[in-house]
């Protein structure tokens, strides 16, 4: 069962939210960090990005940046941008973004069931990653950002959705992505807690080093505290649960700097030989799992992997991703571990195909690989199997924005 609970949230002020939420930490680096907080002190950004309050030159895991945040959290609680709500509870959070709406549950789960694999994982985090986040968390004594997470839809959680997102909004308001945010307080948190207790699992999405840090810092503040019981704010942290079938993956495209010393002409004769490789004719995106277009030297071209070649049994193995990388990044770019190698990098579907011709064209890259987005179920299934996908393998739409919901350790 995944045990959900409510929390007692520091939340913006109504006319001020749309101003104090912001993208994730993860999403931006330091230098976009500050551009976009720019003239707007009720950013969040000051408290997950909180370099950018510091001089350019700093380290951004320098000990300062981590007491900047603490600094900016209090703050906003003293200036009355943050406040603290009555009682706890639990919300409601839709997204709105072109024709696709998704509503998630906030509240809070155990970091027990997330270290028991109640709350599944399918991507491996980075050390250097997951050492900043559990900083960042035991510095403010918050959980400032919730995780992603995702659960097999059920009837009566959507029903009591529906009744509770039927009320006034607590906030509504569309962001400058054009994306519209909307939250509730619910009405009956223990109704969504019986009802969760009847879902064996949930899945992470997005924010695996958000959960693993929030775990690492509950698991600190135990072993600190000699008093310990269980009942502690601490052993909980903030997460935000969407049914699966609301979900929307976008694709994870690659593109590489070089041809490992093949020429065009030759890179497509390798490619001929992985599979069925046509001339595209105005196609940017493959037709469906099982093929990954390819831009190279101006043209479009469709690669259609050898069906004799996918392992249907093996839930890794058969993503189209790991295809990729088995079949061509690897055996014939040099591309080994595309988690270190230089020479690779990853552009988020949001961004579109013409983002691919852009750097192929430009000079950036010399090679760029359009996929085919990976399922939910592809997720799941992983998940199940206690694997790990290949690096880049989803990007989820819409991204939550941070600074609606703080949940505080004490």
């Amino acid at each position: 069962m995944v045990r959900v609970r409510p929390f007692q949230a520091l939340v913006p002020d109504q006319a001020k939210a749309a101003m104090v939420a912001s993208v994730p930490y993860d999403v931006i680096d330091g230098a976009e960090a500050r551009n976009m907080a720019e003239g707007n002190p009720y950013s969040f950004l000051h408290i997950v990005r909180s370099e950018i309050d510091l001089p350019e030159t700093i380290d951004p895991y320098d000990a300062a940046v981590y007491e900047k945040a603490r600094e900016n959290l209090r703050r906003f609680v003293e200036d009355g941008i943050l406040t603290e709500d009555r009682a706890p509870t639990m919300f409601l959070y839709r997204q709105v973004m072109g024709d696709r709406s998704q509503v998630g549950l906030v509240a809070c789960c155990h970091i027990d069931d997330y270290l028991a694999d109640v709350i599944k994982k399918h991507e491996t985090t980075r050390q250097d990653k997951e050492d900043d986040r559990t900083r960042h968390v035991l510095a403010l004594n918050a959980n400032p950002e919730p995780v992603f997470l995702t659960y097999e839809a059920q009837g009566e959680i959507t029903r009591l959705m529906d009744a509770d997102a039927s009320e006034a909004p607590l906030f509504d308001f569309r962001a400058d992505d054009g994306v519209l945010h909307t939250v509730w307080r619910v009405a009956d948190p223990e109704a969504y807690a019986r009802a969760f207790a009847a879902v064996e699992c949930a899945y992470i999405a997005d924010g695996h080093h958000r959960s693993a840090s929030a775990a690492r810092a509950g698991a600190e503040r135990r072993q600190a505290d000699p008093n310990h019981t269980g009942d502690e704010e601490y052993n909980w942290f903030m997460t935000v649960l969407f049914p699966h079938d609301q979900l929307h993956i976008m694709p994870y495209n690659r593109v590489v700097k070089d041809l490992n010393g093949l020429d065009d002409d030759a890179l497509l004769d390798r490619l001929a030989r992985v599979g069925a490789l046509e001339r595209a004719a105005g196609a940017k995106q493959p037709p469906g799992p099982g093929a990954v277009c390819v831009y190279l030297g101006g043209s479009w071209h469709t690669l259609r992997f050898d069906p004799a070649r996918i392992d249907r049994t093996d839930p890794v193995a058969s993503l189209d991703v790991a295809l990729l990388q088995s079949l061509v990044l690897a055996p014939i770019l040099g591309i080994d571990d595309p988690r270190t190698d230089k020479r690779i990098d990853f552009v988020g579907g949001i961004r579109g195909p013409d983002e691919l011709e852009r750097l192929v064209d430009g000079g950036a890259a010399k090679v760029a690989f359009s996929m085919y987005p990976t399922t939910v179920e592809q997720l799941m299934a992983v998940s199940d199997e206690n694997v790990s996908m290949p690096p880049k393998s989803t990007w989820f739409e819409p991204k939550l924005r941070s600074g609606l919901f703080v949940h505080m350790l004490d």
